[in-house]
């Protein structure tokens, strides 16, 4: 062989070292690599003597490249190898629960790395960089679906769901957009965008780099996998568990049985929303006659959940406004009952727990909601509409067109951010002050003289996070077009000083709750007379964030009337008198007030006169 070919071979068994192994020395940047050496290294595959005895034969480690040639930075190489195993363990083991995040969560053994590892293991080289390749891009998605989890667990209470939670990213976007400004929402978008394929090509590399030293050891391996595949069926027979919950013989595949449980739930909903209805039918002039004549106005209050009056950190507080408004409004000859209403979501997705009251079916995902919008069920804005009332929306924290409010509905006016007249500031996420929207709704609605009886929904916003800058009542004459909020809200708390604080978090979303109680005790006080009948009620819990890890779903619902008849009708329902109610108030599920609603207000039984039994 000439010397021109020997040169040529050796460039070339260098270049797929070189490609392999990117932190070895190129030639000519370290000391010249012996001949033997380079007899006896094993190839790309880490086949020779390292195959065969599981230690590489010339005792190279971690800083040594599979050829024998030595790396540049040894310890700087066996420091990341040990950084890409952590970051792959943690992908596989790490809990979905921000609550369950402790050190002794992972202490799990993930069967899917095992299996992992044997498939990389047992291949040919080429077809072992390929599979590994693909165990990364596998492993990134699945990091960038824990971290899904986790954030969902912080803010909504539960994990995300690949099948139906898409939507509300498109509700966040919006969220940031209304309440950090446009720039805002790109840069989180950019910001967003680079950690996930960051964390892609960070788990491809980690599992391609842990392959290349799996290989080099793979009787050592062979035997700790075999040994902690043992434990793994030991430990899932025995169902073992350090910390609550969270299983040591652990898997991943969790999110998967989410999607087969979403298609089986998309059928049964379908036909429970086909399903008859009782109240379908019902004749115009059978529907809410112990409401005729009145103004319903139906009002949630935005996360105000059970938490606002019973946590510790907010009872007093919570007692010492509601009893006060309940004496404020016996002065104004209003009465009022009070019990409690399971929420199908904590924590965000407030249009779900719009729909499940309105319509009485159990409306605790997006899929159940995309469904019902497309069925005819009939709601109890419909029947408000069918009994002879002028049936009206007032939403402003809508910004984008809402054809189902009319459609589905029944609405025959909605009003929306853009459309409901307000010129002043905007707070908390980009809103009206709840004292505005109700001061609009009234002008709009409730002053127009030979006018039909009005039905509203209307959801309040002030106390929707960030819950900074808190509005404060301002005189009801004074409102106007909302330009005499300006100077409230420019000296209200800054959000980048509160969210430092969890502390402040919680001090400034009880604040937001007093303001938007005080403005509908404020609004009875005002303009309330005999045929104002209101319902107000939360629509799910804050975020864990404010109550913690474990709470339930449960928010306060009241009914306030100045006519005795009215709350006569609901006087079987055990609900209590005033606006706060105790820890043993009744709990209802969401979706079954708005059959009690219609049957209590719907045509009352006669009583039947019997005739006198015969004398004997």
């Amino acid at each position: 062989m000439s010397f021109f070919a020997r040169f040529d071979r050796l460039r070339a068994r260098g270049r797929v070292v070189a490609d392999e192994h990117p932190e070895v020395t190129e030639p000519g940047d370290g000391p010249e690599v012996p001949a033997d050496a380079r007899r006896d290294a094993d190839g790309a595959d880490g086949g020779g003597a390292d195959e065969s005895s599981g230690d590489p034969a010339d005792g190279r480690g971690d800083g040594d490249s599979a050829d024998g040639r030595r790396v540049r930075h040894p310890v700087a190489a066996r420091v990341t190898t040990a950084l890409a195993a952590a970051f792959v363990v943690a992908a596989l083991i790490a809990p979905d629960d921000a609550t369950r995040l402790t050190l002794l969560a992972f202490v799990r053994i993930p069967v899917e790395g095992l299996i992992g590892v044997v498939l990389v293991l047992f291949l040919p080289g080429r077809a072992r960089r390929v599979v590994a390749a693909l165990i990364g891009a596998a492993l990134g998605v699945l990091a960038i679906v824990k971290l899904l989890d986790l954030g969902f667990s912080v803010v909504l209470a539960r994990p995300f769901n690949p099948d139906y939670d898409w939507p509300l990213f498109s509700a966040g976007l919006e969220f940031l957009r209304t309440s950090a400004g446009e720039a805002g929402a790109i840069g989180a978008v950019v910001v967003v965008a680079l950690l996930a394929v960051g964390l892609l090509v960070l788990a491809a590399r980690s599992v391609l780099r842990l392959t290349r030293v799996l290989a080099r050891h793979k009787i050592a391996t062979t035997r700790t996998v075999a040994a902690l595949a043992v434990a793994w069926v030991a430990f899932a027979v025995f169902g073992v568990q350090i910390t609550p919950g969270v299983p040591v013989a652990g898997h991943t595949y969790d999110h998967s049985h989410q999607v087969l449980v979403g298609l089986r739930d998309r059928k049964e909903f379908a036909k429970e929303a086909a399903a008859v209805d009782a109240f379908r039918g019902t004749p115009a002039q059978n529907l809410l006659t112990g409401l005729h004549g009145k103004d319903v106005m139906l009002v949630f209050v935005e996360s105000y959940g059970r938490d606002a009056i019973e946590d510790p950190k907010f009872g007093p507080q919570a007692d010492a406004v509601l009893d006060a408004g309940t004496r404020r409004l016996a002065a104004a000859g209003f009465g009022a009952r009070s019990a409690f209403l399971t929420s199908p979501t904590a924590g965000g997705g407030s249009w779900l727990a719009h729909s499940t009251l309105l319509s009485g079916l159990w409306i605790d995902n997006q899929q159940r909601h995309d469904t019902l919008m497309k069925s005819d069920r009939f709601t109890l804005s419909q029947a408000f509409r069918r009994g002879g009332w002028r049936t009206v929306a007032v939403e402003p924290g809508n910004t984008r067109p809402w054809p189902e409010g009319s459609s589905f509905y029944g609405y025959e006016r909605i009003y929306d951010r853009w459309n409901n007249g307000y010129h002043g500031p905007l707070v908390d996420w980009g809103t009206a002050p709840d004292q505005y929207t109700l001061s609009a709704f009234h002008r709009a609605e409730l002053t127009a003289p030979h006018r039909p009886p009005v039905m509203a929904e209307i959801p309040l916003t002030s106390s929707h996070a960030p819950w900074v800058p808190t509005p404060r009542l301002i005189d009801w004459k004074a409102v106007g077009d909302g330009s005499s909020f300006g100077p409230l809200a420019a000296a209200g708390d800054q959000r980048e000083a509160v969210w430092r604080s969890l502390t402040r978090i919680r001090a400034a979303y009880w604040g937001t709750i007093e303001y938007s109680l005080n403005t509908l005790i404020s609004y009875v006080e005002t303009y309330g007379d005999k045929n104002l009948v209101m319902v107000f009620l939360g629509d799910h819990q804050p975020t864990p964030l404010v109550t913690g890890p474990g709470a339930d779903r449960d928010v306060p619902i009241t009914i306030v009337a100045r006519d005795k008849a009215v709350l006569d009708r609901i006087s079987g329902w055990g609900w209590q008198d005033g606006l706060r109610p105790d820890p043993h108030a009744p709990v209802w599920r969401m979706n079954a007030f708005r059959d009690r609603f219609l049957t209590a207000f719907g045509p009352q039984p006669q009583p039947t006169r019997t005739s006198a039994l015969p004398a004997h």
